[in-house]
Parts: structure tokens; sequence; C-alpha cells
């Protein structure tokens, strides 16, 4: 077939040229390959005459270009390649600029961190010292010195367009747990990373906080909601004050960015002062011994004390009359005071004076007296300077 003769010059020619180009397994591969492709494609003149063609534009086209890439591999034969007139273009070369890389997503749930091992930041002066490969614990956890999960938020807070997700964590300490927020993200290859510490509670100055009761995103920033107490033990929850603090990504931490920074005094606490005569004694009858004391109390503040109570007194014997008919009925509560009784308003002092039923001893060696402010809705409140509120009785008699 006298096209074959041309077709057979081409092609040799255009192994010829590409054999210094490409680094394929050998020539015997690529001679084979070519004899299969010759039997199954010039059947008829006409598709002849169409290969010949081809072959001459891609070398033409090849000699001018840069070289071409290794061919690809099949399992069974050495490489093959395709005599197409124009090679397709490396997509990294493209005059058209590549959009830029997309952020990994940081979305990840609270079942997906406490599955995973994570490194933490340390935590402010307090037991839970392993902060590498940590497990995360249930909330509901009631193990001593190993950090739990509180909650998670979502939200993008490094300003890649992706999201991240926000951690609440504790760890128990006793009766009160540590806490911080802690920023976590997925890297290139899905695996969860520790972006940084949002904030963490401390008690270091004016500005430190001892519970984190909530976390959002907003903006891009972070907003913690902080409280200057951790109610336990036997701290009601009311006398903690709450703030928003916000914090912001910088590229390497999340230094606070708005909201208050400090406490300041709290504007519902006032100063009372407790002074007291002798406990005096009358002699011993039948029925023992009388006792008279009188306290006095003064409010040093600036806020008025709607209640105040008296503890300890009812140590000193039973009451016997006098001002223990100032003081209100327990009302069927177990954690009434001893005496709850008038105020003291700011800047002003009140008196009471109490009689006891005592044993012929006396009373006991240590007898004393302490008051407590509480607030018309009977809420007990601590003082400003708790150093005064207590003072021991001298018995005279």
């Amino acid at each position: 077939m006298p096209e074959q003769d041309p077709l057979r010059a081409r092609f040799a020619a255009y192994r010829g040229d590409l054999t210094e180009r490409i680094d394929g397994p050998g020539p015997d591969a690529a001679r084979r390959t070519l004899r299969r492709r010759r039997r199954a494609t010039v059947a008829t003149g006409a598709l002849a005459v169409a290969l010949v063609v081809a072959p001459i534009a891609a070398v033409a086209a090849m000699r001018d270009a840069a070289p071409p890439g290794p061919p690809a591999s099949t399992p069974t034969a050495g490489p093959t390649w395709s005599p197409s007139p124009e090679p397709s273009p490396d997509e990294s070369r493209s005059p058209s600029s590549p959009s830029a890389p997309t952020a990994p997503d940081g979305r990840i749930t609270g079942r997906q961190l406490r599955a995973f091992a994570l490194d933490l930041p340390a935590w402010a002066g307090r037991s839970c010292a392993d902060t590498t490969r940590v497990t995360l614990l249930p909330a509901a956890t009631t193990e001593m010195d190993r950090p739990y999960l509180i909650s998670v938020t979502h939200g993008d807070v490094d300003a890649d367009g992706a999201t991240e997700t926000l951690a609440l964590l504790g760890c128990r300490i006793g009766e009160a747990s540590a806490k911080q927020v802690v920023a976590f993200d997925r890297d290139a290859a899905g695996r969860i990373v520790t972006l940084g510490r949002v904030a963490r509670t401390h008690e270091k100055g004016d500005g430190g906080f001892e519970d984190v009761r909530a976390v959002a995103v907003a903006g891009g920033k972070v907003r913690v909601q902080v409280a200057d107490i951790q109610p336990c033990c036997s701290i009601p929850a009311y006398w903690a004050r709450q703030q928003w603090r916000t914090y912001g990504w910088d590229g390497e931490r999340f230094p606070q960015t708005a909201g208050p920074t400090t406490w300041g005094r709290d504007s519902r606490l006032t100063d009372l002062a407790i002074s007291a005569g002798p406990l005096v004694l009358e002699p011993a009858d039948q029925l023992g011994r009388r006792g008279t004391v009188t306290v006095t109390v003064t409010n040093r503040g600036s806020v008025d004390a709607d209640r105040v109570a008296f503890h300890e007194l009812e140590r000193v014997g039973t009451p016997d009359g006098g001002d223990w008919d100032r003081c209100e009925p327990a009302r069927g509560r177990s954690d009434w005071p001893p005496c709850l009784t008038d105020g003291v308003p700011a800047g002003e002092r009140r008196s009471w004076t109490f009689r006891f039923r005592v044993g012929p001893e006396g009373p006991g060696a240590d007898v004393s007296a302490r008051v407590v402010h509480h607030s018309a809705d009977h809420r007990f409140w601590p003082d400003l300077a708790p150093g005064d509120n207590q003072i021991d009785l001298r018995v005279d008699g």
C-alpha cells in the first residue's frame, strides 16, 4: 500500500525527534505501541492521509513548545501517547490567574473534638497540668484535674473566609472549675489543630475573672461573657457580676479588643462594722443566770443595708427577751439566720440589746457576735471590709 511509506517515514522522523525529549521505559515498548496504533488506524487511504497530516503538525508544534511531561503509563504496556495536533496546556501555566486556595472548613462538632487527642493551652495556676495529647471528657464528668468539654460555638474568627470552632473547656478543681475558651481549626489535610486560647479564668488583678458563662462570634470577633465569681460551695449565684469582653485574632493570638477590662467596686455592697459592750451576767437563781449584751452596727459604706442579720449570738445562751422580739420569724427556711432584723442606712448606726438565759457556770469561753448585710429580698451579701464584721464578747460577772 503506497500510502504506508510516507506514513512510516513520518512516524520514524517523529519518533526520532522525541527520543531525546521523552524519558520512557524503552524504545522496544514504544515501537510495539506504534505498530499497534498503525494496524488499528491505517484501515483506509483517507484515514492514512489524515494521520500523515496530524503528526506533521504535532512535530512542528512540539519543536517550538517546551518539552512535554512524561507520557502516561498503562498497567499492561509502555508509554502511551497521542499524536494530537497540539498538547493540552498545563493548567498551572494558564494565562488566566487561578483563584486563591480555599481555607479548610474548621467546623468541628463536640463529638469530633472528644474523639481526638488535642494539644491545649496551659491553665492559669491550676492543677490541670496535662496539656499535650489530651482527650476531653464529657461535661458531666466528676473527675478532678481532667479537662472536659462544656460547649462548642462556630464562626470565622481569623478572617480566612472559613468557619472555625470555639470550645469552652473546664477542669474541675474541687467544687469549682477552671475554664478557658480555645479556638480550633483544620489543616489542609483535615487534621484538627489548636489555633490558640481566647480567654481563661484567672484571679490576677481587678480584671481577673473566675467564671466563663457564654461564648459567641460576631463580626469576626469572639465575645466572651465572664463573671468575677464562680458560684460554688456556699457562694450564691447572685453574687457574681457579669461582663461581655471581646477578643480578636491578630495572626498569633487573641488579645482583648473591646469591652471592660476591670470590675471596680461592687455597687451592691456596703461596709458594716460591729461593736459590743460586755456580756453582763446576773447572779444565779434556780433557772441559771441571766445575761445581757448590747451590740452596735455602723454602716460606713455608701449603700443602705436594708436588713442586718446577727450570727453567733445563739451560742451565748437561750434568747430571753430584749431585742430578740425585733427579729423576723424564720418562715420555715432552714438557712434563716438566728436574728434577721432592721437595717442600717448608709452613714448611720443602730444598737440592739439582747438578753439570754445561761447555765450556772455562764456561757462558754468563746462567745462572739457577727453581722451580715441582707437586702430587702432576703439575700445576703459580702462586705467590702469583712475584717470588722465580727467581735468577741467579753464576759462580765
